[in-house]
């Protein structure tokens, strides 16, 4: 199966940057089992599935999907610097000045010095930005929960909530360092 090592990872002498799928590699001496394989199947065409009925949920005179990405960032973890939401987002950190910038003219987002470092720029959600990012939301979440209400039992439904925090752990895991 391409992309999986089954045995010893082969080194290069030349020395490249390591990405994410590189150091994964460098780790993953023996392949993982065969139900984890199936397991990350299932949940992929799940997630790519709801996913896309989702987008299709949303307003269509929303705010773009890098947008309400920020915005969402910006909701969980609060105040952030332009780098760590660049790193979060997996964007490149001038794609997220240009982001931050269009979101700051729209008054989504405020700006502001870090006061422990002033070359950073810490970025925080105001009010006009999370009535946008409620409002591209609501229709999504009401049509979710309609589609739950009528299709899941309550145990059902008590596993897609462990599921969605599952989901969030694994979608921060980052692979060991070399």
């Amino acid at each position: 199966m391409p992309g999986i090592l089954t045995g010893p990872a082969r080194r290069s002498s030349v020395r490249q940057r390591a990405g994410p799928a590189d150091r994964l590699a460098g780790m993953a001496r023996v392949g993982p089992d065969r139900a984890s394989v199936a397991a990350a199947d299932r949940v992929l065409a799940g997630v790519s599935r709801l996913g896309s009925r989702m987008r299709a949920e949303r307003p269509r005179t929303g705010p773009s999907l890098a947008v309400l990405g920020v915005l969402l960032r910006l909701s969980v973890r609060g105040t952030m610097t332009t780098g760590a939401l660049a790193a979060s987002l997996k964007v490149a950190p001038q794609s997220m000045t240009r982001i931050v910038a269009g979101m700051a003219e729209n008054g989504l987002i405020d700006r502001t010095p870090d006061p422990d470092d002033r070359r950073q720029i810490l970025v925080s959600m105001t009010e006009a930005g999370r009535r946008v990012f409620d409002e591209d939301t609501r229709t999504r979440r009401a049509w979710l929960a309609a589609a739950m209400d009528a299709e899941l039992t309550t145990a059902e439904r008590d596993v897609l909530r462990v599921a969605g925090d599952l989901m969030i752990r694994l979608a921060d895991w980052q692979p060991p360092a070399d």
